[in-house]
């Protein structure tokens, strides 16, 4: 048997795990471990003999990839910023952002909901995981919004998106992730999240506003707070804003010179910054345990299916899946758009059933190079492309449609990973309740995905400038 027809059936094994609830972290490292052992094996002529030597080399490979993959210093990017949002969260800098962004929003119609997408996306700006942005804001958003009448599937609802947008706006632990499976600049990546995550936070707020207009009893828009009030809210917001700043000071430099550090570094600097804040807030060894705690079992989580996903990694390489998946993309006769579109929708379909890290582990290395041979190549110019920009540039921009695309797997039945953590904060919560209330951000996400397809420009105009 060929090597590519032994990574057609392994990754249809490892599909049917997958679908049977099999975690992704072991299946893909059960199906790259078995994958590697049947083709050494196949190369021996499958004789009893040579089985245990297939078996101790397959073994050696498999046990390199943590290793030598993981102990990438930008994966190190991944814990500091999931702990700048923990440490965010008990220095109260949360609460603050939440206050401010209602007293200064929540007077347009279903300003409460549109305040907390606004809030959800300041705090975006300093934690690197969705979930933890949800499992925050459905403590504090959503009895401020049930107060005032509104229906609570889709205060849920509410949350359950606006959690996601921290998987877009930088720090992002899946841009991350996704640079380094690429291999492309993490820095670049990172700055071209921001201005697709604040467009993405927009939608959503127009989007309610619409639904507060056209809906009965919707929830009311809340008034009476004086230009004082307003005032006053925004210094214990501020924090936030500083810590994002000196990131990017820090990273980007914005006097012209050289960088002051790595992406890394100024990730590290974040996350000392926050914990001096929140000590001086009043945060205590409880509160500082449960941030660590949380943050490693996180990260822990992370790792180990980049760990499991890699191994996989290694069997793709050596069957040659990704090569013989790429020349069958572009020998298609089809518009290269098209087929870019029709790689988002398989996306959407496949979020119904994986995780968003672990769908993006499995499939970019063998969906990019073929997005990239459309495009005509990693280093073809922007004139000689297929899609109007350079081979690095339309890196950066399909990472960007591919993060949105993870995005929206995490409010997508049934795996969705944002409702089922809004329920469980929620004692009077059920995930129906949650699936059902982000029913309506599903059109504002597909508008935003296609308005990004359709004008890159959103995406490349900032990393252009570096």
């Amino acid at each position: 048997m060929e090597p590519i027809e032994i990574g057609l059936w392994v990754t249809g094994g490892l599909l049917v795990l997958v679908v049977l609830g099999m975690r992704v972290a072991f299946a893909a490292a059960a199906a790259g471990l078995i994958g590697l052992i049947w083709i050494f094996w196949s190369k021996k002529g499958y004789t009893g003999d040579e089985f245990g030597w297939a078996l101790g080399v397959a073994v050696k490979t498999a046990g390199q990839v943590p290793h030598s993959k993981v102990s990438s210093q930008a994966l190190s990017l991944i814990p500091t910023f999931i702990l700048i949002g923990y440490l965010a969260y008990y220095a109260g800098l949360t609460k603050a952002l939440f206050e401010a962004a209602k007293r200064w929003i929540a007077w347009v119609p279903g300003g409460l909901a549109v305040s907390t997408v606004f809030a959800t996306a300041g705090f975006a700006a300093v934690s690197g995981a969705s979930v933890a942005t949800s499992a925050v804001f459905a403590r504090i958003a959503i009895p401020e919004m049930l107060k005032i009448g509104y229906n609570k599937q889709f205060a849920a609802g509410v949350v359950a998106a606006g959690g996601t947008l921290a998987s877009l706006i930088p720090p992002s632990a899946i841009l991350v992730i996704y640079a380094i499976i690429v291999e492309q600049d993490v820095g670049k990546l990172l700055l071209a999240g921001f201005i697709p995550g604040a467009f993405s936070a927009v939608i959503y707020g127009l989007l309610i506003v619409g639904l507060a207009l056209s809906v009965k009893n919707f929830g009311p828009p809340v008034t009476g707070f004086t230009w004082k009030e307003r005032f006053e809210a925004l210094p214990p917001a501020l924090p936030i804003v500083f810590v994002v700043v000196v990131i990017i000071c820090f990273v980007y430099n914005p006097f012209g010179e050289k960088a002051w550090g790595t992406p890394t570094e100024g990730g590290a600097i974040g996350a000392f910054v926050v914990f001096l804040m929140a000590l001086y807030r009043g945060m205590r060894w409880p509160q500082l345990k449960d941030a660590l705690l949380e943050t490693a079992k996180l990260s822990v989580m992370i790792f180990s299916i980049i760990w499991g996903v890699l191994i996989y990694v290694r069997f793709l390489g050596f069957a040659d899946l990704p090569g013989a998946f790429s020349d069958w993309i572009t020998s298609l006769e089809m518009a290269p758009m098209l087929i870019l579109i029709c790689i988002l929708l398989a996306y959407a379909v496949l979020g119904m059933f994986m995780d968003a890290i672990g769908m993006l582990l499995l499939t970019l290395p063998v969906v990019y190079p073929a997005v990239m041979a459309l495009n005509g190549g990693e280093f073809v110019s922007a004139a000689d492309s297929t899609f109007g920009m350079s081979g690095p540039m339309c890196a950066i921009w399909f990472g960007i449609l591919v993060v949105k695309m993870a995005e929206f797997c995490l409010i997508t039945p049934p795996i969705g990973l944002n409702c089922f953590v809004v329920a469980g904060v929620r004692d009077d919560l059920t995930v129906q309740d949650v699936f059902k209330g982000v029913t309506p951000f599903f059109i504002a996400d597909a508008i935003t995905i296609g308005l990004l397809v359709a004008f890159p420009a959103i995406v490349l105009w900032l990393p252009s400038l570096v």
